[in-house]
């Protein structure tokens, strides 16, 4: 059973988001007023994810938040944005909550967003790879046109970033949500040249042509190659598709505040926002993201059990 704490001092806005998932057995969630009450509420059982509100009384989304992720690092926070809370939202992302989704789309997008935060937060190591999904070396895959590949992919290159203690519990579900949304880039905006335009028109519609691109030609024969480089000094994913690129130039400016009130270029903030560096090349058929050791470690002030962490 996946526990879900959802806070906001609207009891309709609360219910909104329990109605929204109550449709999905395996869901349990409950409702605490604002930061405070939430906090209570997880000394007492964790939830798996928390979805918040920015603005309410008491304790606010952007102080629990740093609550959260200082007492319980391990459980990811999902903010909610309204009109007024960018500069509030973008902070928050900072200071550790995992994703965002804009009040105005609530209905469309916040289940998806539920889904891919668990199951980044949530990875499981396979050694069987399904169907579709090639390890071509220890740190590199080529993904057939299954959007169900990108999990596994995921779970395979954060277990590596566990293994080698190269970062915390809460960084490598971020790191992972990055690489989430680079993925999902590659796939549907790259391979498949689908629209986040036509997303928002039509959630369903969208989908529903993701499944038949990816059995027709030629969409369904591109493939997208996914690396993992790991040095003393950073970790760097690089990602390529086999789509027709675009003008990175033409990119909106994602790390822009007011942008948190769109759904149209999330992936893009929340790869800026996660990682060090986010580079495309000229093409726009590939993107680097890179994370960078701390300044704090590079100064020795990491205790010698911590060191070589990327943070």
């Amino acid at each position: 059973m996946t526990r879900v704490l959802i806070v906001d001092d609207s009891p309709s806005d609360s219910r909104l988001v329990g109605i929204l998932l109550q449709d999905h057995a395996d869901y349990q969630y409950e409702y605490a007023e604002d930061g405070r009450a939430a906090l209570r509420v997880m000394e007492v059982q964790l939830p798996d994810v928390v979805i918040s509100d920015l603005v309410m009384p008491v304790m606010d989304g952007l102080e629990l938040v740093a609550a959260v992720h200082d007492r319980f690092p391990n459980v990811p926070v999902i903010i909610m944005t309204s009109m007024g809370t960018d500069d509030i939202a973008l902070n928050a992302l900072r200071q550790g909550a995992a994703s965002y989704v804009p009040k105005n789309s609530i209905a469309t997008d916040m289940l998806d967003t539920v889904e891919r935060v668990l199951t980044v937060s949530r990875r499981r190591q396979s050694q069987t790879w399904p169907t579709g999904l090639t390890q071509s070396s220890c740190n590199s895959f080529v993904l057939e046109c299954n959007r169900d590949l990108i999990a596994p992919t995921i779970g395979f290159f954060q277990d590596q970033l566990e293994q080698k203690s190269l970062c915390s519990e809460a960084e490598r579900t971020r790191i992972g949500i990055a690489l989430d949304e680079a993925l999902a880039n590659a796939l549907y905006h790259g391979n498949l040249e689908l629209s986040s335009n036509l997303r928002e028109q039509d959630y369903e519609g969208y989908y529903k042509l993701v499944e038949q691109r990816c059995q027709e030609a030629p969409y369904c024969d591109r493939l997208v190659y996914v690396e993992m480089h790991l040095s003393q000094d950073e970790l760097r994913f690089i990602i390529r598709d086999e789509g027709p690129g675009f003008d990175p130039a033409l990119l909106p400016d994602a790390t822009n505040a007011a942008s948190l009130d769109k759904v149209t270029g999330r992936g893009i903030l929340l790869m800026r926002t996660f990682m060090d560096e986010v580079l495309f090349s000229e093409a726009g058929n590939e993107v680097t993201l890179v994370k960078r050791r701390s300044r704090e470690e590079d100064a020795g002030v990491v205790g010698d059990e911590h060191r070589g962490a990327i943070q």
